[in-house]
């Protein structure tokens, strides 16, 4: 159940990112809501796979899945940069967080 916890950290703090771009800086009411309840749950959920999964995995782990998929959805709503470069560097986070998960004795 915690590995469980951690991906859907990861999701919403994938929600809480993304919809940092949608607030305006906080001054449109309910994409700041919505933001603002992602970013709890994410911190939450956090916190209940910490109590299983050692605090360097969990938090590699969750900033990883957080960061491939900004980047991802950067690239699809918001036209972001799809090089080369770039989805190989992508590509390290997810063998990283994969690596993570498969050396992990929790």
């Amino acid at each position: 159940m915690p590995w469980i916890y951690l991906l859907l950290a990861g999701v919403f703090e994938i929600g809480f990112a993304i919809g940092l771009k949608y607030t305006e800086g906080f001054t449109r009411l309910w994409p700041s809501v919505g933001t603002v309840v992602s970013a709890a749950i994410s911190l939450w959920l956090l916190t209940q796979a910490l109590r299983a999964i050692p605090v360097g995995t969990a938090y590699a782990i969750w900033t990883g899945i957080g960061a491939v998929g900004v980047a991802v959805l950067g690239i699809a709503l918001f036209s972001e940069s799809a090089s080369p470069a770039r989805l190989a560097c992508i590509a390290v986070i997810v063998a990283g967080v994969i690596g993570l998960k498969l050396t992990s004795a929790a």
